[in-house]
């Protein structure tokens, strides 16, 4: 871009367009949707509409969140990706109802994640994947709460055991790092598998059509794991009369 020029001019948005941007989700949340809108500025305009529960402003231009974005205190999601972010603002912190944060795909390094990420005591999905970042904040340890973690397509070496052993972690992306090994996708995994006989949800939020859909599926499962490891039997040939002197038992040997 020559010296002196503007960057691209992207669409104004008012306070009208933004409220009629505001949609009610199936659960009777109020969201406010400003993704794939052009936008190259986080619109001021919106800090009059904070008592909004979702905010997605996705796929755009934004290269700054400002430090009001924390006047958004009933947000309990928060999507920022695809856009040119490189700092979260140390504010972030005090939006403590966040359930969903995502700001993947965008620009942020390690040192733009501020440690105030560790008041986010509440969020259970944080994806970061699709970054610049070369370490594992170590903020996210201290989320008890999280239930799934996006790295992926960062430039890790390594994950901290902090993060593979969340007590509620039950999905981790770390897929396309430049891991000198194999082990650390390799050490959340074996310590993940205490999860295999549990259900993503609990059995209480599922009507009784689900989970037995779902039992039967694990008993099925499980049965064709037993007939998988069962000793094979040896072949029984009752038709044969005389066999060959030199043959052996096993039926490999006959072929």
């Amino acid at each position: 871009m020559a010296k002196g020029a503007k960057g691209p001019k992207g669409k104004k948005i008012t306070l009208a367009v933004a409220k009629n941007c505001i949609k009610i989700t199936f659960d009777g949340k109020k969201r406010l949707d400003l993704s794939k809108m052009g936008i190259t500025a986080f619109p001021k305009c919106i800090l009059r509409l904070t008592d909004v529960d979702e905010l997605d402003l996705s796929r755009n231009l934004i290269k700054k969140i400002p430090d009001a974005i924390s006047k958004f205190q009933n947000l309990r999601w928060l999507d920022l990706h695809s856009n040119y972010i490189d700092k979260l603002p140390d504010t972030i912190g005090q939006m403590t109802s966040l359930l969903y944060l995502n700001v993947s795909n965008n620009r942020l390094t390690t040192n733009g994640l501020p440690v105030e990420l560790n008041q986010l005591k509440n969020v259970r999905t944080v994806n970061l994947g699709l970054n610049h970042l070369d370490s594992v904040p170590t903020t996210l340890g201290a989320l008890k709460e999280l239930h799934e973690v996006g790295l992926h397509d960062n430039l890790l070496s390594n994950i901290p055991n902090s993060i593979s052993k969340l007590p509620k972690l039950k999905k981790l992306n770390t897929k396309r790092n430049p891991f000198p090994k194999a082990e650390p996708s390799d050490v959340f995994v074996d310590s993940i598998r205490r999860l295999d006989n549990l259900y993503l949800v609990e059995e209480k939020d599922l009507c009784g059509t689900c989970l037995r859909k779902c039992q039967q599926a694990r008993d099925k499962l499980n049965k064709i794991k037993s007939m998988a490891t069962a000793t094979p039997r040896k072949a029984i040939f009752s038709t044969l009369v005389s066999p060959n002197s030199m043959a052996k038992e096993s039926q490999e040997d006959w072929r």
